[in-house]
């Protein structure tokens, strides 16, 4: 039986490491290095020692570890954690053309997997994050509808499914059975993202450990639903409502969709970083300070303000305040920068921030485009009269305007001393070089080892 599912299946398991193309490889590598840096970073946020105390009542192994802790767990539950801290300081990497982070997930189940085997090559690891990734992203760009589910999690289900299936060795059969699994598990409501509260990053971390799971049953026999793409009670008919994969998938194997995965350069919703791009070069070009503002507008599409435009509160969670371009917008025009400590209880209620917010908003272009995050544009109305304009077609971070690797190390290096334990003076300088030759690499826990503390 041939349909949409079918194919990014018989992709899967055809590719070879050898079809890959430099630039996917390099772009991995990049990428790769980013989500081990923010999962680090994100065993500090709220939330997190919760985590570990729920995950050890779920019965006890030590297959895999948590990165940037050490606690050691069945792969579930590390690939389930794992991808918890990764999403919670809103910093993990973006597809903006698919809507979706997609290393968040699947990255997360690949290295938990790997450590229950015993780690697996550079290069699998590799294969096996490129078609993940592939998978995920390309069922989210076939969306011809705005997001109604979390689709880092409904899309992105599907990308572990076929990252683990890829390293489990799975044919087109058993590959598809996996899919239809997986499916038999999605979830993610974007109610979470509306109301900010920390089952934002726990849909990913489920999407994670569900996506083995799948595996492992199809692994063992059970049937999965094949049709679960386009079928009657299918993903697309379900999830999105409308869908055109003709485009997409004609470009399985020629466009490899890591190379368009996009840095997140600020601790915040993707859908802000252009309007703090705006307001950075603002101060940078004419000295703006927050005490000149009368008003400042972003200008953005229709998902920028469904997914920021919302109303500053007296009292935001974390989670809220780093969806709320009236705080991060003030953030970034007080302090020049948004960064990890700005969204601690403190910062939450000052009350000039506050202030100053209320002087920012977000109204809908004519963009005619549901999924789109670009361009944006920033009007800032200053209490002299002056006007100031700025422009922004592609948003920092993204293909187009990539960070330097200076910058792309730095934030790593950031997140590292963030997170919750201390880990070794050298950890940067030894994971940046494990993964600069991730291809020669002969075992990923060599990666897992050196982000952990000696003693967790």
């Amino acid at each position: 039986m041939t349909n949409a599912l079918n194919q990014l299946a018989r992709h899967v398991v055809e590719t070879r490491f050898e079809d890959l193309s430099p630039a996917a490889i390099a772009a991995t590598k990049t990428f790769c290095l980013d989500t081990l840096g923010v999962c680090v970073a994100g065993t500090s946020a709220t939330s997190a020692e919760n985590i570990i105390k729920v995950a050890e009542s779920w019965g006890s192994g030590n297959e895999a570890a948590v990165i940037g802790l050490g606690d050691r767990f069945p792969a579930t539950t590390a690939a389930f954690i794992n991808g918890f801290h990764t999403h919670n300081q809103e910093y993990d990497c973006v597809h903006e053309l698919a809507v979706l982070h997609p290393l968040t997930t699947i990255q997360s189940a690949v290295l938990a997997y790997g450590s229950r085997h015993g780690g697996i090559s550079g290069r699998d690891m590799i294969l096996a994050l490129v078609l993940g990734v592939d998978v995920a992203t390309s069922i989210g760009m076939a969306a011809q509808t705005s997001v109604k589910f979390f689709r880092p999690a409904t899309a992105g289900i599907f990308g572990v499914a076929a990252a683990i299936g890829k390293l489990a060795g799975l044919d087109c059969r058993m590959l598809m059975d996996a899919f239809g699994l997986a499916y038999a598990q999605a979830a993610g409501t974007m109610q979470a993202h509306v109301e900010g509260g920390p089952s934002l990053a726990l849909m990913m971390g489920f999407a994670a450990a569900a996506g083995i799971r799948a595996v492992d049953l199809a692994q063992a026999g059970f049937t999965g639903s094949h049709d679960v793409l386009e079928g009657t009670f299918g993903y697309f008919r379900l999830y999105e409502g409308a869908w055109d994969t003709e485009q997409v998938w004609a470009e399985l194997g020629r466009v490899w969709r890591i190379t368009q995965v996009s840095h997140k350069p600020f601790p915040s919703g993707r859908a802000t970083h252009g309007g703090i791009d705006s307001i950075l070069q603002l101060r940078a070009a004419h000295g703006l300070q927050a005490d000149e503002l009368d008003t400042l507008t972003l200008s953005a599409p229709t998902l920028i303000h469904e997914l920021v435009g919302r109303p500053l509160l007296p009292d935001m969670t974390v989670n809220y305040a780093r969806l709320c371009f009236q705080y991060v917008g003030a953030l970034a025009l007080t302090n020049g920068q948004v960064d990890m400590g700005d969204f601690c209880s403190e910062r939450l209620r000052d009350e000039s921030l506050h202030a100053l917010a209320q002087q920012i908003k977000v109204v809908i272009d004519d963009n005619p485009d549901p999924n789109a995050l670009s361009p944006q544009k920033v009007i800032a109305v200053m209490k002299d009269g002056r006007e100031f304009t700025v422009e922004i077609p592609h948003t920092l971070g993204s293909p187009q305007r990539p960070l330097t690797r200076e910058e792309h190390l730095a934030k790593f290096q950031r997140c590292v001393t963030y997170g919750r334990r201390t880990l070794a003076s050298d950890t940067s300088e030894r994971v940046i070089g494990l993964v600069d030759r991730l291809d020669e690499l002969s075992n990923s826990n060599e990666i897992i080892q050196a982000l952990c503390p000696v003693e967790p």
